[in-house]
């Protein structure tokens, strides 16, 4: 039977219109897979520039020093330290202890604590080293500062003067962009160390002295004094609770913290003496005339100004945070002492300052410690 000619045309054209609809099902099947598949790379593109964007920055490396100062409880606030640096997360810590140690001074006797209780419970595990009776007259100290970037000086007064080569690869670290901490004591050493001077801004004791450079301090109506007046480099009275006052509250290290606020018992650092060149007083305590006069000496009374006890120094590219505080590891504890220790180094290594001050800074009448484990 033939079918007519239309039929035939109808016929065909159902197919044609079966294998078109056929073709565009598989298409849009082919098209969906494309655009999940497209989908998927995106997601997973982002995802994984997420992850990059997301991962914790590099920590910055620091080194404590010590190992010579005059101060027993070395062996313990170099631990504090490193402790405290390194609750901030920012911070990876190692300790350089000196071959050669020499303990210090047990200055109060009453103190329960033996001589060598600190040395004893605080060793480095994986050093052996020598105590010496007496000061250290030589050094042959030699280290590669660029690995770090900060270091800490938990160094004291009598520690012997570095090597010529020594001292000249850390003026260049620090020239270069280097950052530097010096605490309490360590701004008693190498008085004949011009470029060190330079780096802490003022000085105490070491053989320091008029020609060192003149005293520093803020006068009653706020101004800067650089007094030139012959005496002592150098000197405290005994340890007591004293008021610190902002005097840089726009310095990244100071910013944010009260204008004034009590830290525990320490020693008041005073009549201290260098070249005081590029560099910032960050925070004063006032030398009551009294109060610190120091009981070894009648002849010496308090200056009766307001001294420097925290500094921030350019030296070359490199930066130096000078705190006077932490005598003990009682002063240690304070959280006055603590935050600023941290912010001043972060600052020392990077200039800057990302760390928040902590709810339990002291206020002007009110002094926190945190009890050190």
């Amino acid at each position: 039977m033939v079918l007519p000619s239309y039929l035939v045309h109808v016929h065909l054209m159902s197919i044609l219109v079966l294998i078109l609809f056929n073709y565009t099902i598989i298409l849009m099947k082919k098209l969906i897979a494309f655009s999940i598949f497209c989908f998927a790379l995106i997601s997973c593109g982002e995802k994984q520039k997420k992850e990059v964007v997301e991962l914790p920055p590099a920590k910055l490396k620091a080194l404590i020093i010590d190992g010579q100062n005059n101060h027993y409880v070395w062996p313990k606030t170099t631990m504090m330290m490193k402790g405290y640096l390194e609750e901030t997360n920012l911070f990876t810590v190692d300790i350089h202890r000196m071959d050669s140690v020499w303990l210090g001074i047990k200055y109060n006797q009453s103190r329960p604590e033996t001589y060598t209780s600190f040395i004893e419970t605080y060793p480095l595990t994986d050093k052996t080293y020598n105590i010496s009776d007496s000061p250290i007259k030589i050094s042959e100290f030699a280290f590669d500062f660029k690995d770090y970037d900060v270091i800490i000086s938990n160094l004291g007064a009598e520690s012997p003067l570095w090597p010529e080569k020594t001292r000249s690869d850390f003026e260049s670290y620090m020239a270069n962009g280097g950052g530097f901490v010096v605490i309490h004591a360590a701004n008693n050493a190498w008085g004949e160390w011009e470029e060190f001077n330079k780096m802490i801004g003022l000085g105490a004791w070491g053989g320091r002295n008029e020609k060192s450079g003149p005293y520093v301090y803020y006068n009653e109506a706020g101004e800067i004094v650089k007094d030139s007046t012959d005496g002592v480099c150098g000197s405290h009275g005994p340890e007591y609770e004293f008021q610190l006052t902002t005097r840089a509250p726009e310095h990244p290290i100071m910013k944010g913290l009260p204008n004034k606020w009590l830290h525990t018992p320490d020693e008041l650092y005073e009549r201290m003496r260098g070249p005081f060149e590029n560099a910032t007083i960050l925070a004063t305590a006032f030398a009551d005339v009294e109060k610190n006069a120091p009981p070894w000496d009648p002849n010496i009374k308090g200056l009766g100004q307001n001294v420097p006890q925290l500094m921030a120094i350019n030296y070359g590219k490199g930066r130096v945070f000078h705190s006077t505080l932490g005598h003990f590891d009682y002063s240690m504890e304070c959280a006055g002492f603590i935050t600023t220790l941290q912010r001043g180094t972060e600052w020392a290594a990077t200039g800057t300052v990302s760390q928040e001050v902590p709810e339990d800074f002291p206020t002007a009448d009110s002094t926190t410690s945190r009890a050190w484990k």
